[in-house]
Protein backbone atom coordinates (compact mmCIF):
# COMPACT_ATOMS: atom_id res chain seq x y z
CA UNK A 1 0.00 0.00 0.00
CA UNK A 2 1.24 3.41 -0.65
CA UNK A 3 1.21 5.74 2.56
CA UNK A 4 2.98 8.82 2.73
CA UNK A 5 2.69 8.00 6.88
CA UNK A 6 2.59 5.29 8.51
CA UNK A 7 1.29 5.64 12.47
CA UNK A 8 1.42 3.23 15.04
CA UNK A 9 -2.16 3.10 17.51
CA UNK A 10 -1.09 2.37 21.08
CA UNK A 11 -2.75 -1.22 20.82
CA UNK A 12 -0.56 -2.34 17.91
CA UNK A 13 2.61 -1.30 19.48
CA UNK A 14 1.38 -3.43 22.53
CA UNK A 15 0.79 -6.29 20.46
CA UNK A 16 3.68 -6.15 18.75
CA UNK A 17 5.72 -6.08 21.83
CA UNK A 18 4.03 -9.08 23.22
CA UNK A 19 4.21 -10.74 19.48
CA UNK A 20 8.06 -10.18 19.10
CA UNK A 21 6.72 -8.26 15.86
CA UNK A 22 9.10 -4.99 14.72
CA UNK A 23 7.90 -1.80 13.71
CA UNK A 24 10.44 -2.88 10.32
CA UNK A 25 8.73 -6.25 9.73
CA UNK A 26 4.95 -3.93 10.03
CA UNK A 27 6.74 -1.75 7.31
CA UNK A 28 7.84 -4.49 4.99
CA UNK A 29 4.26 -5.98 5.17
CA UNK A 30 2.41 -2.44 4.29
CA UNK A 31 5.04 -2.16 1.90
CA UNK A 32 4.70 -5.45 0.06
CA UNK A 33 2.19 -7.47 1.40
CA UNK A 34 -1.02 -8.86 -0.28
CA UNK A 35 -4.41 -7.46 0.55
CA UNK A 36 -6.49 -10.18 1.73
CA UNK A 37 -9.68 -9.05 2.95
CA UNK A 38 -10.77 -4.96 2.58
CA UNK A 39 -12.98 -3.64 5.04
CA UNK A 40 -14.05 -0.01 3.50
CA UNK A 41 -17.09 0.29 6.30
CA UNK A 42 -14.68 0.44 9.12
CA UNK A 43 -14.88 3.18 11.56
CA UNK A 44 -13.19 5.92 11.98
CA UNK A 45 -10.79 4.99 8.55
CA UNK A 46 -11.51 1.87 6.16
CA UNK A 47 -9.30 -0.97 7.10
CA UNK A 48 -7.26 -3.74 5.10
CA UNK A 49 -5.48 -7.24 6.36
CA UNK A 50 -2.44 -7.35 4.26
CA UNK A 51 0.09 -10.77 4.19
CA UNK A 52 3.51 -10.72 3.71
CA UNK A 53 5.89 -13.43 4.78
CA UNK A 54 8.74 -12.17 6.73
CA UNK A 55 11.79 -14.17 5.95
CA UNK A 56 10.54 -15.69 3.09
CA UNK A 57 8.80 -18.40 5.79
CA UNK A 58 6.96 -16.61 8.68
CA UNK A 59 3.13 -15.28 7.37
CA UNK A 60 2.32 -12.20 8.80
CA UNK A 61 -1.20 -10.46 8.90
CA UNK A 62 -1.32 -6.41 9.11
CA UNK A 63 -4.40 -4.62 9.87
CA UNK A 64 -4.07 -1.10 8.59
CA UNK A 65 -6.49 2.02 8.93
CA UNK A 66 -6.06 4.29 5.90
CA UNK A 67 -7.42 7.97 5.86
CA UNK A 68 -8.21 8.50 2.27
CA UNK A 69 -7.88 12.14 2.47
CA UNK A 70 -4.46 12.09 3.73
CA UNK A 71 -2.50 8.62 2.37
CA UNK A 72 -2.08 8.27 6.46
CA UNK A 73 -2.13 5.38 7.03
CA UNK A 74 -2.73 3.88 10.62
CA UNK A 75 -1.23 0.49 11.61
CA UNK A 76 -4.62 -0.99 14.13
CA UNK A 77 -2.55 -4.35 15.05
CA UNK A 78 0.01 -7.02 13.85
CA UNK A 79 -0.16 -10.91 14.54
CA UNK A 80 1.12 -14.13 13.00
CA UNK A 81 -1.95 -15.98 11.67
CA UNK A 82 -3.33 -19.35 13.74
CA UNK A 83 -3.57 -22.52 11.74
CA UNK A 84 -6.78 -23.38 13.62
CA UNK A 85 -8.16 -20.26 12.23
CA UNK A 86 -6.61 -20.03 8.62
CA UNK A 87 -6.08 -22.22 5.71
CA UNK A 88 -2.48 -22.72 5.09
CA UNK A 89 -2.64 -20.23 2.75
CA UNK A 90 -3.19 -17.80 5.29
CA UNK A 91 -5.61 -15.92 2.92
CA UNK A 92 -8.76 -18.02 4.21
CA UNK A 93 -10.46 -18.38 7.06
CA UNK A 94 -11.61 -21.99 8.50
CA UNK A 95 -14.87 -22.77 8.37
CA UNK A 96 -16.42 -23.28 12.04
Amino acid sequence: MDCDEIIFSRHALMQMFARSISKDQVVEVIKNGEIITDYPDDNPYPSKLLLDFIDDEQPLHVVLGYDVDGSKCIVITAYQPDLKIWESDFKTRRKK
